[in-house]
């Protein structure tokens, strides 16, 4: 492939082995003296040479003709292979997804502007009424959340899935890993070795829970209060906060914007006047989950791949639509546990037993929750070949990462999806033996 001698040009370059340019990590850089690059511009094909080679998407920066005695640099716009997320402990408190700083930053700019303007009345949906725009991404997500459990119990019929059974650690392949990793009960006994039992599906789709509430605009749920309110997967909430209709679990819906009468007290307005309500047919019909009993597994291996790419594509449409529902309706996290809230404040209640807790008087440090809070991704170690030689406690850091439900579903046949190649590795060479892995640079 020719280079082209365009500012901010988007290309791909097969640089040979033998230029002594090794596989870059993610937003790595490196540097080509001119005179390399005008070298290996005057082939047609960089075919030409021989040896391995490797191809990544790279932005070329050239500078002005005055400035071309400096050496071009080439940087990586597409992530190779990139770092597996952060584990933090539970002594620390997590971070803000916004700094407090650009927070107050922000605030100060907000109230400028609005210094001299009338005040705009509220849009939904914290006026109390819906985003009608919404709602059908409310449906989707639901009935994408039901769809992916009924696949993942037909899967697990099919795709070995190991669970430690002193630790929440899982592994999806054969047998399972043998890295020494648990920090469970009487870990230094075992070696910190697992124990490997038969998984579930709640450990594959860690159940987060919320508490369920009739008014989102209500007050706070007090202490007293926790036991006697239902609490539901968070996700399930979000959805009926965003317009799905469960009869099993009512809501209380608006038709006016509600009336502010101080800062944080208001009134509802006088619907009377309003026409009675003619109940409307659900936007989409609500699918529902299938007993454990009447699960059956694939017939073929052609019924597998077809269960594992809707798996797919039901994990990635549930997580797409609940972000774009975080977007409008706000999800509150604990600081310091796994709490979630759904709603503009948490709840009172002082259930929080984390780090510290007496000193918060097991009260939650509530803070914006992303969307890994609302739907945390599992991550397992990703088996190059399932039916080749198990993982090697040595080779431990040249393996990849992969959550749990893509990892069932490639193992079962279906497409890798794009966005998890680089936590998962693919372009790293696994060395055969261990006199060749410490021979690696």
């Amino acid at each position: 492939m020719l280079l082209t001698y365009s500012n901010s040009a988007l290309m791909t370059l097969s640089i040979p082995n033998a230029m002594g340019i090794s596989t870059m990590n993610a937003r790595d850089s490196f540097s080509l003296n001119p005179n390399l690059l005008s070298s290996l511009t005057s082939f047609h094909s960089f075919q030409e040479y021989s040896g391995s080679t490797f191809r990544l998407p790279v932005k070329i920066r050239i500078p002005p003709k005055k400035f071309c005695h400096r050496a071009l640099t080439i940087r990586n716009e597409v992530p190779q292979n990139a770092d597996f997320p952060r584990y933090y402990s539970k002594k620390e408190k997590k971070p803000f997804p916004t700094p407090i700083v650009e927070l107050r930053r922000a605030a100060r700019e907000r109230l400028k502007r609005m210094k001299d303007t009338p005040r705009k009345p509220m849009s939904a949906p914290r006026n109390g009424l819906l985003v009608k725009s919404l709602i059908p991404t409310a449906y989707n997500v639901y009935n994408a959340r039901i769809t992916l459990i009924n696949n993942l119990k037909k899967l697990l019929k099919v795709v070995p899935v190991h669970a430690c059974g002193w630790c929440s650690e899982i592994h999806v392949g054969p047998v399972g890993h043998p890295f020494k990793s648990c920090k469970g009960a009487h870990s230094n006994i075992r070696n910190s070795l697992h124990e490997w039992t038969n998984a579930y599906v709640e450990d594959i789709l860690i159940p987060i829970e919320a508490y369920h509430l009739f008014d989102r605009l209500g007050k706070r749920i007090p202490h007293e209060q926790r036991f006697s309110i239902p609490r539901i997967p968070a996700v399930v909430e979000l959805c009926i906060q965003a317009g799905v209709e469960i009869p099993e679990l009512p809501t209380k819906r608006r038709r006016k914007p509600i009336i502010y009468i101080g800062r944080k007290e208001f009134i509802d307005a006088d619907e009377s006047e309003l026409p009675d309500e003619v109940p409307e047919e659900p936007k989409k019909p609500l699918l529902a989950e299938i007993p454990d009993s009447e699960i059956v597994a694939p017939l073929n291996n052609e019924e597998t791949v077809r269960i594992a790419e809707e798996t797919l594509q039901a994990w990635e449409r549930m997580r797409r639509g609940a972000k774009r529902l975080m977007r409008m309706y706000r999800v509150r996290v604990c600081g310091y546990c796994p709490e979630i809230h759904v709603g503009s404040s948490g709840h009172k209640a002082q259930n929080c037993g984390a780090h510290k807790h007496q000193q918060r008087n097991g009260q939650h440090g509530w803070q914006s929750a992303v969307l890994d809070d609302l739907i945390p991704p599992r991550f397992v170690w990703h088996v190059p070949d399932v039916n080749g030689p198990p993982l090697q406690r040595e080779l431990r850091s040249f393996y990849g990462q992969a959550p749990a439900v893509v990892e069932m579903c490639i193992q079962a046949g279906a497409a890798l999806p794009e966005e998890y190649k680089s936590t998962m590795r693919l372009d790293v060479g696994i060395p055969s033996t261990l006199k060749e892995a410490e021979m690696v640079v």
